[in-house]
């Protein structure tokens, strides 16, 4: 299972949002390069970047910020906030990320989900933001009225190569992942799961790697290592558990 430690940046820290909320937010003293470094010192050959400013503007407010940390470090980099057109995408690409997450403009207009999926071959990945059962748009500020099992029906067959799937009600709670609910989103989906939001400690990791699922690919670990309540060292000896 790949562990994906996490870099969210706004104003060009690293901070955490209780449940999505940018009114109640953390920021952290150390940089995005500086904890990518951490990350890379430690062994992790994957990561998690969101440009949260990007959320709320729909640009790619910190491209630079996360062009430096993909030319000094080699990981698997995963990107997402405020991906709203095929430019943007190919702005990502061309800096090298792995995979480009794509959120609230592909559950805006599926065409567009399925345009960049068509021109971006295996470099695209959902992300599902839910909140009971119901999507969450524009960084987390707007309700949709589509459920989320529902919309991903829609999608299934576009040619998506990775879903992120983000329990909001969890997201920087510590409260442990929605597992469950989690479960279902990767036995529908044709291609590969990402589990997001609410870890905890190194046991909601252990208990990750033991779900009886092939199809989940990864977990997203951030406020847990901020925090302290997981040490990058004992998170480091799972990679290869």
């Amino acid at each position: 299972m790949k562990i994906f430690p996490a870099i969210d940046i706004k104003d060009k820290k690293c901070v955490r949002l209780i449940k999505g909320d940018f009114n109640n937010k953390i920021e952290y003293e150390v940089s995005p390069m500086l904890q990518a470094e951490k990350y890379k010192k430690y062994g992790f050959k994957n990561l998690h970047i969101v440009d949260l400013d990007g959320a709320l503007t729909g640009e790619t407010i910190n491209l630079n910020i996360i062009a430096e940390i993909v030319r000094k470090f080699d990981f698997q980099i995963e990107v997402g906030g405020g991906v709203r057109s095929i430019d943007s995408i190919s702005k990502y690409i061309d800096l090298g990320v792995e995979k480009v997450i794509l959120g609230s403009a592909a559950i805006k207009d599926k065409n567009f989900l399925k345009k960049a999926c068509l021109k971006f071959l295996n470099k695209i990945a959902l992300g599902l933001d839910a909140k009971d059962g119901y999507l969450s748009l524009f960084g987390w500020k707007e309700n949709s009225n589509q459920p989320t099992l529902d919309f991903l029906k829609e999608v299934n067959d576009f040619g998506v190569s990775r879903l992120i799937y983000t329990d909001i009600n969890r997201d920087g709670t510590k409260q442990s992942p929605n597992f469950e609910e989690t479960k279902k989103v990767a036995i529908l989906s044709r291609c590969p799961v990402i589990i997001s939001g609410g870890v905890s400690s190194i046991d909601d990791i252990k208990k990750a790697k033991k779900l009886n699922n092939n199809n989940i690919e990864g977990i997203i670990v951030g406020k847990a290592i901020y925090d302290g309540n997981i040490k990058l060292d004992e998170l480091a000896q799972e990679l290869d558990a």
